[in-house]
């Protein structure tokens, strides 16, 4: 893939054609879209993501990951990768949509975003015409999206993030991450009237104590007329999590008995029971068509509204 010497993409071991792996990746009819977000950097979001995709994978499923995160802190930076292309490019027409999506292991496909995701409002006709056109040219829908939202937006989270279907919040059990997550939810509530998230809650020592952190913000959340808050899971404090990570793997498929791998893959399970957005049963076409009329709409008046 241009850009990507096969020895970076690390694909070797699996015995993957990479092209035929990217024609798989725009097929069948169901699709889930489902936005990670946090109030804040360091709680472990990005490694969450990677898993939660590499466990589907593992479920037979195709996963792109929409990666609005730049340099090492994106899923490049995670899988051990430096892809040099973004979205922004396929944006101006200066490259094709399949030679942006990098492959780290079969069935995971990683789109970085990093450069498009706060310009997706201020796109002029000719750009979201190449952007629509550069999905359309792809031959199939995958069946799950995953976006790893970027704290750093303007609104709280990106025109991404508030087209998916669900928004998980991902929280730490330390009190600093819990008051940002909280900070997030009134934001993005009172601001884009997002209603409904979900918390799931990383590094804790029991899944009790995941349920205590999400009850209380839940509490909050419900006395001030913010949004419904359902738990989402809890992921244990695991060495093995971290372990894995360093060697730039997903624990699920590294240390698959460890505790947080197991959580993982049943948080991954479920999000496939969650209820669809009417807009999924169209595939990933007429959700870029969702996300394109929803970051259209917002300005910084919306804020402030």
């Amino acid at each position: 893939m241009p850009g990507l010497r096969q020895s970076e993409v690390g694909v070797a071991e699996f015995g993957v054609d990479q092209a035929a792996g990217l024609r798989r990746l725009f097929g069948g009819s169901a699709l889930r879209v489902i936005a990670f977000a946090s109030g804040s950097a360091g709680v472990g979001k990005t490694s969450i993501v990677a898993n939660v995709a590499v466990a589907l994978a593992r479920q037979g499923k195709e996963v792109l990951v929409v990666d609005e995160n730049q340099g090492s802190r994106g899923m490049g930076g995670f899988f051990g990768l430096h892809p040099q292309a973004d979205l922004q490019q396929v944006l101006k027409r200066q490259r094709r949509l399949e030679h942006v999506l990098f492959s780290p292991l079969p069935g995971v496909s990683i789109l970085p975003a990093g450069r498009a995701a706060c310009q997706l409002g201020e796109l002029g006709p000719a750009e979201r015409q190449a952007l629509l056109e550069a999905v359309a040219a792809l031959e199939r829908p995958v069946d799950v999206i995953l976006v790893d939202t970027s704290h750093e937006h303007e609104y709280g989270i990106s025109p991404w993030g508030l087209a998916a279907g669900e928004t998980v919040i991902v929280v730490s059990g330390s009190g600093t991450s819990i008051m940002e997550s909280y900070a997030l939810i009134k934001k993005v509530s009172q601001s884009l009237a997002r209603r409904h998230f979900r918390i799931l809650v990383n590094r804790v020592k029991s899944g009790e104590d995941g349920r205590i952190i999400h009850g209380n913000l839940h509490k909050v959340a419900a006395q001030r007329g913010l949004a419904r808050l359902d738990f989402g899971g809890a992921i244990p404090q695991d060495d093995a999590l971290s372990r894995s990570a360093r060697l730039g793997q997903a624990v699920v498929g590294a240390v698959p008995e460890a505790p947080a791998a197991l959580a993982l893959r049943e948080f991954a399970a479920n999000l496939l029971t969650w209820p669809s957005a009417e807009y999924e049963q169209g595939g990933v076409e007429q959700f870029i068509r969702q996300l394109l009329h929803l970051s259209h709409r917002l300005t910084p008046s919306v804020l402030h509204a």
